[in-house]
């Protein structure tokens, strides 16, 4: 077969030149027909030339059958679909047809090398057999340059530009393949759309619940820290009585709570806020717990009340005046009450009233360290201690308070 009426070629030079391309029911024909019904194929450049359209081709599969013309051309006009989309037009022209042919349904590789040979972008490929002449041809150059480049060794630039470069290196780079860009080898022709993975990445593009979402949504340019450190545990809040006859204030709390030891509190301080550390074994054995005492609510956050821990009362209702639940037998059904009074005491009506719900401790009256034996009774107040703190950490327990998180709700 010339060179001048091989399919590929002619089909090849077609689409370099934007030349018309028409599927015709005969050779003399030039009105297009269906493919399916097609019996030639007719090329307008660089003459017109009518080839048969079920004719072999020098394009041959990987089971090593020549692929007709009709195939190939059907390849190329969907060259921009991909294998799946392909092979289901391609099902359909099959039974156009009826059996009468069939087109074959190229894998990934042979579009590959198919269509980068028809842009021109490769020569040569183990799918395309090369034309007789052609082959002679280069038989003929190979033998000639060889012998050539025994006789004599001119010098052959690098093809860095740096140097010259051995002949015969030259003749075997000469007999390289060509390969594509980095489109048409990783990917084929058509461009991926990965417009997809945008919906798919959504949810790890807010943040965790409870959280706000990042600045800009999805389509901003917000980023995620690395090494972003998880949320601080809240600290419990306590909240003391600010009843002048109460036993506990600011001023005596540490040194009872933290320390062990009840001293009377001194009514000219005017700390509003106390910091106390306590090991709660139950819920966080490696580390202490940091306690926040203030005598009244008016600083609070909304969000706070879930924090408080404990409430020490008088049984006076006017405490409870701005708290968020100011009814004491409601307010008590949510935090721990602890009334501390003096021992062989009872305690208020109020306070017994409130029953199960406020823990009722006592300790020894106070006395002056200068009179004899003030001292021995003092040994008592780190019992009463232990037993309030024991109090304080089964609600926490049961309100849900963790090692590493707090009640989201009291």
């Amino acid at each position: 077969m010339a060179s001048t009426d091989d399919p590929l070629l002619l089909l090849r030079q077609s689409i370099a030149a934007g030349s018309q391309i028409i599927p015709t029911t005969s050779a003399d024909s030039s009105e297009e027909a269906p493919l399916s019904k097609a019996t030639h194929l007719v090329f307008t450049h660089p003459t017109r030339i009518a080839v048969p359209i079920d004719a072999p081709t020098r394009f041959t599969s990987t089971e090593g059958k020549a692929v007709d013309v009709r195939s190939i051309y059907f390849a190329w006009l969907n060259r921009d679909f991909a294998i799946p989309e392909y092979n289901a037009v391609a099902t359909k022209l099959n039974e156009e047809m009826a059996g009468a042919a069939a087109v074959h349904m190229f894998a990934f590789v042979e579009r590959l090398v198919l269509f980068t040979f028809l842009e021109g972008a490769q020569e040569e490929s183990e799918f395309i057999k090369p034309l007789p002449g052609d082959k002679d041809a280069a038989a003929g150059t190979g033998a000639a340059a060889a012998g050539a480049s025994l006789k004599a060794a001119p010098a052959v630039p690098g093809r860095a530009g740096k140097g010259t470069l051995d002949p015969r290196l030259a003749q075997i780079y000469s007999g390289e393949r060509r390969m594509g860009d980095r489109n048409t080898v990783l990917r084929g022709i058509k461009p991926t759309d990965f417009s997809h993975v945008r919906k798919l990445a959504a949810p790890f593009l807010t943040r965790k619940p409870g959280g706000p979402p990042l600045a800009g949504g999805v389509g901003a340019s917000a980023t995620i820290p690395l090494n972003q450190k998880p949320a601080r545990r809240p600290d419990p809040i306590i909240l003391l009585s600010p009843s002048a006859s109460s036993l506990l204030r600011m001023s005596n709390a540490k040194a009872f709570l933290e320390g062990g030891r009840y001293t009377p509190p001194d009514h000219n301080s005017s700390s509003t806020m106390l910091h106390i550390s306590r090991l709660l074994k139950d819920i966080d054995p490696s580390r202490p717990m940091r306690f926040i005492l203030v005598e009244g609510p008016e600083q609070f956050k909304p969000e706070y009340w879930n924090r408080v821990v404990a409430v020490f009362t008088t049984g006076q209702a006017w405490q409870f005046k701005n708290y968020r639940w100011s009814n004491p037998s409601e307010l008590f059904k949510h935090v721990l009450g602890i009334y501390l009074g003096w021992r062989g005491e009872q305690p208020p009506e109020a306070v017994r009233v409130f029953g199960h719900r406020v823990l009722a401790c006592s300790v020894e009256k106070w006395r002056d360290p200068g009179q004899p034996g003030a001292e021995t009774s003092r040994w008592r107040d780190r019992e009463v201690v232990e037993a309030i703190w024991k109090g304080i950490e089964a609600n926490m327990r049961a309100k849900g308070w963790r090692k590493d998180a707090a009640p989201v709700a009291i």
